[in-house]
């Protein structure tokens, strides 16, 4: 009877302590080096193998995470990628059409700073300050361009219109203050197409050539001036070259 109260006392150890147990001391056995004489024993050989011990489907679950990962960070690397593309392609097209505008504005200036001859394709008839009675002065105070009755007469250059009807011996007239403070005239036209206070631009229509006023026939009679009035003339040719325009 003494001997079964002593039997609960020495259990067997669980197959979990004893899996422990053994790993320490193969674990040592490894460090002392007799862990090659230990495996040779058909003890140690009887020991589960790894698809017993469930290793080989944990560590199968672990390269299928680690692939996942992988997956995962070149989809961002990808998606970085074709986000970097787009703002770089963006940024691209903002400085493309940045470039369009400079580029658009810079035409506009230089197409507003130039200057253009009054009738395209003509020539001067009747040349600055020439002699005759014809004119009250005594001397023409501007030059004639051949033209006929009905031809299309351009403002020179950019300018603001200061007067646009009949002048007397001018006939119909128009006076445009130009951008750099000079005047200049159009006169005896036939018809005349701008209003006081409009903006003209180089080459734009402003009128057609005729032979209103103080004419012997249809051409236009072109000034420069210092100011709008009669009297401040300056020679018109010289003027026209000085803008780049060949008479």
């Amino acid at each position: 009877m003494a001997f079964t109260c002593a039997t609960g006392k020495h259990r067997r150890p669980s197959r979990m302590q004893r899996t422990s147990v053994r790993a320490a001391g193969i674990a040592a056995l490894t460090t002392t080096g007799v862990m090659a004489t230990v495996a040779s024993t058909p003890a140690f050989a009887a020991e589960p193998t790894p698809e017993q011990t469930g290793l080989i489907p944990v560590v199968a679950a672990g390269e299928s995470v680690v692939e996942q990962i992988d997956d995962q960070v070149a989809v961002q690397k990808h998606a970085a990628f074709e986000e970097a593309a787009r703002q770089a392609a963006a940024k691209k097209a903002v400085e493309e059409r940045e470039a369009r505008v400079r580029a658009a504005r810079e035409a506009e200036r230089k197409r507003l700073n130039t200057f253009v001859s009054p009738i395209t394709g003509s020539y001067v008839s009747t040349s600055y300050q020439a002699s005759s009675s014809l004119w009250s002065s005594g001397s023409h105070t501007g030059i004639d361009f051949h033209a006929a009755s009905g031809t299309t007469v351009h403002a020179v250059g950019l300018g603001t219109v200061v007067e646009a009807g009949w002048g007397g011996s001018y006939g119909n007239q128009i006076v445009i203050k130009m951008n750099d403070g000079t005047y200049t005239q159009y006169g005896h036209l036939s018809s005349i197409e701008v209003s006081v206070g409009q903006q003209v631009t180089p080459g734009q229509r402003i009128a057609l050539s005729g032979a209103t006023g103080n004419v012997t026939g249809a051409h236009l009679h072109f000034e420069a001036r210092t100011t709008a009035e009669y009297g401040s003339d300056i020679d018109p040719v010289a003027y026209l070259r000085t803008h780049g325009v060949n008479v």
